[in-house]
């Protein structure tokens, strides 16, 4: 393409196809959840929590068009350069209402685990008006299917049977107070973290790495379509200025 020249549909911003290509990581051999477990608990790596990890990752990867995937849309609809993108979507996954509610799910799991069971803890929450962490999902009315996968994989890890314990213990306890909503896989997620000795923020660690395969995805999807198709236009509803504007 000539410098200057119009970018050709579908073009990957600052990427040639012909430019040079990274070399391999280390370990690049081995399974990812093998190595990223290394970074997130001193433990040794047990092969089935490891295993629960990479099952983890597979149903993190993608989940229609959650806030941080749309960041990521809207940036590689402007031409955003594939990591400025992925950028985009770890913006939005910060929020405590997205990625960063699993770090809020392992303190209160930690919580009930340290004061016995869940009824103090639930009740504070409800008391303060905060929610509570791990509870409910607006797609889904009964118990977010991926942490019902990770909840049954959970079930046969020794390790895992006092914070699984928690979390029930959790769900019921809200139950019981009226406010009833069904597990998400962040509460599914903090179960894992705390058995394996992860700190809080493990498991916002394993969703944004599992999430940027998806992101990537979406990006390369959407250089395929008409740029800046994601550009909203605002309207207007407010009262009137007293006076013309200059």
């Amino acid at each position: 393409r000539p410098t200057g020249g119009p970018e050709p549909r579908g073009a990957v911003p600052g990427l040639e196809a012909d430019g040079p290509r990274p070399h391999a990581a280390e370990g690049a051999g081995e399974p990812l959840a093998r190595r990223l477990w290394e970074r997130l608990t001193p433990r040794p790596a047990d092969p089935a929590a490891v295993a629960i990890l990479d099952l983890a990752l597979g149903l993190l990867v993608d989940h229609d068009l959650a806030a941080s995937t749309l960041a990521v849309r809207v940036a590689a609809s402007g031409r955003a350069h594939p990591y400025a993108a992925v950028s985009a979507g770890l913006g939005a996954l910060e929020g405590p209402l997205h990625g960063a509610a699993g770090r809020l799910a392992h303190r209160m799991l930690v919580e009930v685990l340290e004061r016995g069971g869940a009824a103090p803890v639930v009740a504070e929450y409800l008391r303060s008006g905060r929610r509570v962490p791990g509870l409910g999902h607006r797609l889904y009315r009964s118990e977010d299917p991926r942490a019902s996968a990770l909840f049954s994989r959970l079930a046969d890890l020794d390790a895992a049977a006092p914070a699984l314990a928690a979390a029930r213990d959790v769900v019921a306890v809200t139950a019981r107070q009226g406010r009833g909503l069904p597990a998400n896989v962040d509460l599914a997620l903090a179960v894992l973290t705390v058995s394996c000795g992860m700190p809080p923020e493990a498991g916002e660690t394993a969703f944004a790495v599992s999430r940027t395969a998806g992101w990537i995805a979406h990006a390369l999807e959407e250089y395929q379509e008409p740029p800046l198709r994601m550009r909203p236009t605002g309207h207007y509803t407010g009262p009137r200025p007293p006076r013309p504007l200059p």
